[in-house]
């Protein structure tokens, strides 16, 4: 009996060790990460529809997005409480213009590998307000995004898109992008 009692002390410590340490964890995945599930076409083909990501909710808490960046941020109008997800052009302060299917920032051509097609539309240089995001699909001819002339406030800003979970072929961290004119 004398065994046994401190054998249940024991037992039950760990336990109890191990269900705050489960919930110490949980509670920083919460805080921190955000799973998101694409829900348009307008990133292919880099991201497809019922694609299953993971949001970084911290890392603009530490430093402001950047060129090429993917984010997660609340739509502007009344579509839906479905966040929308886009890549980051054009930064604060920023001219931005699109002509014969290439895009300029602050009148430098930027190189896109990634896009699904050259834009067929034409944008007028657009300066981009402070404190704002220049946003593009990389399905840029079916994407609602910064060419229909609205930004994107960085306090509607929920994360950046940091690794697929879902499909398994697809699973991995996101790239980061170095651009000639930075």
């Amino acid at each position: 009996m004398f065994k046994s009692k401190f054998f249940i002390r024991g037992l039950l410590r760990d336990v109890i060790a191990s269900l705050l340490i489960v919930i110490i964890i949980f509670a920083g995945c919460q805080f921190t990460l955000q799973q998101y599930r694409i829900q348009q076409v307008s990133m292919l083909p880099n991201l497809e529809e019922g694609q299953r990501i993971f949001v970084n909710k911290v890392v603009y808490h530490l430093h402001k997005p950047e060129r090429g960046d993917i984010i997660v941020f609340k739509p502007q109008d009344s579509s839906g409480d479905i966040p929308l997800i886009k890549r980051v052009i054009g930064l604060p302060g920023e001219t931005i213009e699109i002509k014969i299917g290439v895009v300029y920032v602050n009148g430098s051509p930027l190189e896109e590998f990634y896009v699904r097609e050259l834009p067929r539309y034409t944008l007028e240089r657009f300066s981009v307000p402070a404190a704002h995001y220049f946003v593009l699909g990389d399905n840029r001819n079916n994407s609602r995004d910064s060419h229909e002339g609205w930004t994107v406030p960085e306090t509607d800003i929920l994360g950046k898109a940091w690794v697929s979970i879902w499909p398994p072929e697809k699973w991995g961290l996101f790239p980061a992008y170095a651009y000639a004119s930075e």
